[in-house]
């Protein structure tokens, strides 16, 4: 996510509010330079390396890299009829990749011609994410789409009581939780496995990639896919909830302060001495159990039968003595 997608300032449905009115998307867009090396490479082969790229964020939008049109090698490209238009940009002419025996069509694109308020991105190029087999930020991969600079991820341990339950079956009931807050995006809670009911969870086959925390498995639950993810390997910004589980708040019922479940209330020493007042008052009041008297009549017996061993030791003594 960004400043300019999701709950972001300038994305489509922002969290906060201005004292004014966002232009809708696509309208803003601000263009800024990379200070970092980006390389783009197609089946083994660097199509393009930089170290003047710029960054376009646009509201509504991820922010996108954008190429100077020398650092993007010529012999790979191949003009295509395809063109599309930006009503904030102008007309986008597109180009394909051959790369060996590769062809990826479409995978390119430029505005030859902008717009007047944004004259500054002729000249450039940029390339559809996934057409791309390998990008490299510096010498290091980068996953899922550029990171915005302006992105911030917090996390942040709580003991607050959150209780995740799906259909009725409570999947997790953790005070031990971590609360990660990330631009964009509602706060979202990762719970240690002690507190999440493991056996309820079945591994999926979904994966997806944040660009800051990095690669995410699934787990689906009582016959419902993907309710919940973990990072097994995060990236540095994910370290802190590293194979801690997190659910999705749309498809499961997330309780916050939730209160504790009755059936795991054990009674305090006061409570237990009411109860038991009350057990005696009923029995004043109706006799005693019929369960307990067996029990009472042998209780009897045997203190009489002490009582009269005594009273014959006492008189043997006294007999003697005398």
């Amino acid at each position: 996510m960004s400043l300019t997608a999701g709950t972001g300032p300038f994305g489509e449905k922002p969290a906060g509010r201005f004292n004014f009115t966002p232009d809708p998307p696509g309208a803003a867009i601000y263009w800024e330079p990379v200070p970092v090396r980006i390389r783009a490479l197609v089946d083994g082969q660097t199509v393009a390396d930089s170290r003047g790229v710029h960054l376009l964020h646009e509201t509504g939008h991820l922010p996108v890299w954008y190429f100077p049109q020398a650092d993007v090698r010529e012999d790979v490209l191949v003009p295509s009829d395809k063109r599309t238009r930006c009503p904030f940009k102008g007309e986008a002419s597109y180009r394909s990749l051959r790369v060996g025996s590769r062809f990826v069509a479409d995978a390119v694109w430029t505005y030859e011609e902008p717009l007047d308020s944004v004259a500054f991105i002729a000249g450039y190029l940029a390339f559809y994410w996934d057409k791309v087999d390998v990008w490299l930020v510096e010498d290091t991969p980068a996953v899922a789409h550029p990171r915005d600079p302006y992105h911030r991820i917090d996390v942040y341990d709580t003991s607050r009581h959150v209780r995740v339950l799906l259909d009725g079956e409570v999947l997790a009931d953790s005070v031990n939780a971590k609360v990660l807050v990330e631009t964009g995006l509602p706060p979202r809670f990762y719970l240690p496995h002690r507190d999440v009911q493991m056996r309820l969870l079945e591994p999926s086959e979904t994966t997806t990639q944040c660009a800051y925390k990095g690669t995410a498995s699934h787990f689906g639950a009582l016959g419902h896919d993907d309710v919940a993810w973990t990072y097994a390997e995060p990236l540095h910004d994910g370290e802190p909830v590293r194979e801690l589980i997190a659910f999705y708040d749309d498809r499961v019922e997330l309780e916050l302060d939730a209160p504790a479940e009755a059936e795991s209330h054990h009674p305090g020493l006061v409570e237990r001495l009411v109860a038991e007042e009350h057990h005696m008052e009923a029995i004043a009041k109706e006799g005693y159990e019929p369960a307990t008297m067996p029990i009472l009549l042998v209780v009897i017996a045997v203190a009489v039968g002490v009582i009269v061993v005594i009273a014959l030791a006492v008189s043997i003594t006294v007999y003697y003595l005398a």
